[in-house]
């Protein structure tokens, strides 16, 4: 089951109080305060990590809590400090104030962390506040409260491109085809429920990640259909590949899908309808009116928009896209570095 939105709960741990003590040794007439300091409470930590894709095993795992400190004790023995606790989320998770909606963290890449939630300070012993004119006090500080939290985590997969396209476009099909992901594959609308996502090789030393989205319909910003639940997952992505059936038993206009899929890109976030796209007219094995291709060929002309005809099914122009693909990448991951929005 793929899960993109939970809701968590974080509790750091208390800080341990310190001790009013004073010590007690033989021919030592007075003892001085030897109350020891209490224990840091722990700490909650989120970390990004490379073996989780969904946020499903928070899902049935909403709480969180570290260890408290330890109380001081006497002879100036401080208490040790709360065991930290982490909590291991997908690369991509996005981290909001539920309340504000405020966006706290965002994990890009693997090994980040992000502190959800501080420990409370330990309390000083007694010792802590002897002086030249309090030489004896007999009063100590108690350890401070541990931090709560509630957290909004929404995961956006990480992908360099995004399939979009009406359901039964060949998303899949094509997802299947081109990587090792194996998406449920049928001739019904909304076969695909949850985003896949596939790793391309184009050779022995290059590779891509591509994110299989369900499909869209009209007035999926609206609501309709799966809505734009998912699109979230395209967000990130560098380039899109705008699948449209061509094929004759379809009963679709291609050229009426593409605008359509690309109205509702623009409803749900104007940057994502502005995104590199490439128009990949699909089926072409079961078309039999040349004339819909062509119209799809010359709209995408018109946006100034590359266009490719495949194949999944027999293969027919796959790879040629796939190499196409990688070279665009290649790219515009360029052109972001000459621009400064990628690191050397």
């Amino acid at each position: 089951m793929f899960i993109d939105r939970v809701k968590i709960r974080v509790t750091a741990g208390d800080g341990g109080n310190g001790v009013t003590a004073f010590r007690r040794e033989k021919f030592v007439a007075r003892g001085g305060p030897s109350g020891g300091d209490g224990g840091k409470g722990g700490d909650v930590w989120l970390e990004a990590s490379e073996g989780y894709n969904t946020l499903l095993h928070l899902r049935y795992n909403p709480e969180h809590n570290a260890d408290r400190g330890r109380h001081g004790e006497g002879s100036q023995k401080s208490g040790r400090d709360g065991a930290d606790t982490t909590v291991k989320v997908p690369v991509g998770t996005q981290v909001f104030d539920p309340e504000s909606g405020e966006l706290l963290f965002d994990f890009t890449r693997d090994g980040q962390r992000f502190l959800a939630a501080e420990g409370g300070r330990g309390g000083f012993g007694n010792a802590h506040f002897k002086s030249s004119t309090n030489q004896a006090p007999r009063y100590h500080q108690d350890g401070g409260e541990g931090e709560y939290r509630e957290l909004q985590l929404e995961l956006k997969l990480i992908a360099d491109v995004g399939l979009v396209g009406f359901p039964n476009a060949g998303k899949s099909t094509l997802i299947s085809v081109v990587s090792a992901a194996k998406p449920k594959i049928a001739d019904y609308p909304f076969t695909t429920l949850e985003p896949n996502l596939g790793v391309v090789s184009v050779d022995d030393y290059k590779s891509f990640v591509v994110a299989d989205i369900p499909g869209l319909i009209e007035g999926a910003s609206e609501g309709a259909g799966l809505g734009d639940r998912f699109l979230r997952h395209v967000e990130r992505t560098k380039l899109l590949l705008h699948l449209v059936d061509v094929s004759s038993f379809s009963g679709r206009d291609p050229v009426e899908d593409y605008e359509t899929i690309n109205r509702e890109l623009a409803k749900y976030d104007d940057d994502l309808a502005a995104r590199p796209q490439v128009v990949v007219a699909t089926k072409t094995d079961a078309l039999d009116d040349e004339q819909r291709l062509e119209a799809l060929r010359e709209r995408a002309k018109k946006d100034r928009r590359r266009f490719f005809a495949i194949s999944s099914v027999t293969r027919d122009g796959v790879q040629n896209l796939v190499f196409a693909v990688s070279k665009m990448l290649d790219e515009l991951t360029e052109a972001q570095r000459e621009e400064g929005g990628i690191d050397e």
